[in-house]
């Protein structure tokens, strides 16, 4: 998608400090933060929604969940972390691409709207 701001942080053409990178997808932080440590996972293939990733595409998602444990590190995890991931306006999604929060660095409550 041509006017998508995280397909332009994926291919280059916005240049982002990237906290993880592979053919698939992209971990930054976000310039929005909603706690201490605030990343953001995101596919580098275009999806606004889950309901329009093929099972293939799916995939992705997996290896996004499977790597995070693993920049425990880099993503400040050691003590817990929140994964949250917003569908369509009424859950706040603002960017229109799929994307995956990572929330870390200090202790969260029940918080569904953080």
């Amino acid at each position: 998608m041509q006017d998508c701001l995280f397909c332009k942080f994926a291919n280059g053409e916005i240049p982002v400090t990237k906290v993880y990178e592979d053919e698939n997808f992209i971990i930054i932080r976000d310039i929005n933060p909603q706690c201490k440590n605030h990343f953001l996972a995101i596919p580098k293939k275009h999806y606004k929604l889950l309901a329009e990733m093929t099972a293939e595409d799916s995939q992705t998602l997996g290896l996004i969940l499977a790597k995070i444990p693993t920049l425990c590190n880099e993503l400040e995890l050691q003590n817990g972390y929140r994964l949250v991931i917003n569908q369509g306006d009424d859950a706040g999604q603002t960017v229109p691409h799929l994307h995956i929060h990572i929330l870390s660095g200090e202790k969260m409550g029940w918080n569904p709207a953080r």
